[in-house]
């Protein structure tokens, strides 16, 4: 049964190799709330039921076809990614150049609600083997195919690679010819280090490596460099910091300078946002959280941007940067809308 859910054997840098770096990331679009800035203004023309959100996503997909884009990121806890990636491939028999990636370790538990009760929570974190085995299955029903399999959400706290028995069927998986990566959370760092020295061979059991990396928190490159040059994918979310790169956020005396050089280029805040991102070597697949076409068009503008000038790209950094604490401490503080 875990075999079944790989069907095709080539390594994620050889799939993406003439694709753009730009990938769509179904977070927002997989369930009716997100903690995105702005996210109810976004679906005010939606509805927010499940055939709303199916067709809204199967919009954003098309989109995303048509632009070159790719790369689609899922989640079990995503709501109904993976059902609304799914159905949307099965309508598209032609794009067999699709590479698909979901996650495994959170269960979706809001129920298709925006806000949950006091006490309950959007998603519940299962770092377990039986938890793997289970949702393994329960995506392998409803993609038709997996190229990618991450834990969703590592840290050390959660023990999930010290874990024999997880790692041995992720490595099952992986000779199957379904390559296994891990998206990671605050602290970030010490996860990918320790995800880095985990090796099947001569090279890391982990082809990927999903972390959050943006203008505002980049305290996690010189760990996301080390991981590229191990040989894995470095996969980066929340490029726009839940909207807080966007120009729907607070001004801010970075936010004004990012609009001035945006302005200045002819783009877009978030498309500028995306291209510095992009703009390090190291950095294989940026992830557009996008929950509309019209975002993702703004997003994919970045595209004609990178690389960016060193001496923009220098002022930019310098700019926005955040300490991490700060950081983490504010997207702890989005509310789910």
């Amino acid at each position: 049964m875990l075999l079944a859910a790989a069907s095709r054997s080539h390594e994620l840098s050889e799939r993406l190799q003439l694709a753009p770096r730009l990938g769509i990331g179904l977070a927002a679009l997989g369930r009716p709330g997100y903690i995105n800035l702005g996210h109810q203004e976004d679906l005010e023309s939606t509805e927010r039921s499940v055939e709303g959100m199916r067709d809204l996503t199967h919009a954003v997909l098309d989109e995303a076809y048509s632009l070159g884009i790719r790369y689609f990121d899922c989640a079990r806890s995503y709501g109904l990614s993976e059902e609304f990636a799914g159905s949307w491939l099965a309508l598209h028999p032609e794009a067999t150049d699709v590479v698909v990636g979901s996650k495994w370790g959170y269960e979706y538990t809001a129920a298709w609600r925006v806000k949950v009760g006091g006490g309950e929570a959007h998603e519940v974190k299962k770092h377990t083997v039986e938890q793997l085995e289970q949702q393994l299955k329960e995506t392998h029903e409803r993609l038709p195919w997996l190229d990618l399999y991450q834990i969703h959400s590592a840290t050390q706290e959660s023990g999930v690679l010290r874990s024999h028995e997880v790692l041995k069927v992720l490595s099952t998986l992986r000779e199957g010819g379904c390559s296994v990566g891990l998206s990671v959370s605050n602290p970030q760092v010490p996860t990918i280090v320790e995800a880095i020295n985990i090796r099947e061979g001569e090279r890391p059991l982990f082809s990927s490596v999903q972390a959050t990396f943006n203008l505002l928190d980049q305290s996690a490159a010189p760990a996301l460099r080390e991981a590229a040059e191990a040989g894995m994918l470095v996969i980066v979310k929340e490029a726009l910091a839940n909207g807080r790169l966007t120009a729907r956020a607070p001004s801010s005396a970075g936010l004004v300078l990012l609009q001035q050089e945006a302005d200045a280029l002819d783009t877009t805040v978030d498309a500028l946002a995306l291209a510095w991102v992009m703009s390090h070597p190291w950095v294989g697949m940026c992830l557009s959280g996008a929950a509309t076409v019209e975002q993702l068009r703004s997003n994919a503008d970045s595209l004609r941007l990178v690389p960016l000038e060193p001496e923009l790209h220098s002022r930019l950094s310098e700019s926005l940067a955040q300490r991490p604490d700060e950081y983490w401490q504010d997207r702890k503080s989005l509310s789910w809308n």
